[in-house]
């Protein structure tokens, strides 16, 4: 049984960062790609990075443009988002996930397993 549980999202300013982290409480973790990602109020849930089961490929959106960072602790099962330079745009809902398959994928349709998500807000 996998369960997925974020964590770390708050209020933050224009600029500052903010690290989110990801626990799966399964026995399978380093099996498996995982991804972040987010939902805006009013939008579609969209792709925010990747990583590859053993974490040696990452994928991101363009929208990120280099201010985040995915990583990967297999020995504690987590997940985490370094989130730098943040705008208000990228306030939204954030959601890891678990994908079917240790290869590196960005579909959202790939990700069968999902946490309750955590609230990153943004402020002028």
């Amino acid at each position: 049984q996998v369960q997925l549980a974020e964590s770390g999202g708050r209020l933050v300013q224009a600029g500052e960062s903010l690290r989110l982290s990801c626990t799966d409480s399964g026995r399978t973790f380093s099996l498996y790609t995982m991804g972040w990602f987010r939902q805006a109020p009013g939008k579609e849930r969209v792709f925010v990075a990747a990583i590859s089961a053993i974490g040696e490929s990452t994928q991101y959106n363009d929208f990120v443009e280099g201010r985040f960072f995915i990583s990967r602790n297999n020995a504690r099962s987590r997940l985490y988002l370094q989130m730098n330079s943040l705008k208000p745009d990228d306030e939204a809902v954030y959601y890891c996930a678990r994908a079917r398959s240790g290869l590196l994928t960005t579909r959202i349709s790939d990700f069968d397993s999902w946490g309750q998500g955590t609230q990153v807000t943004v402020s002028e």
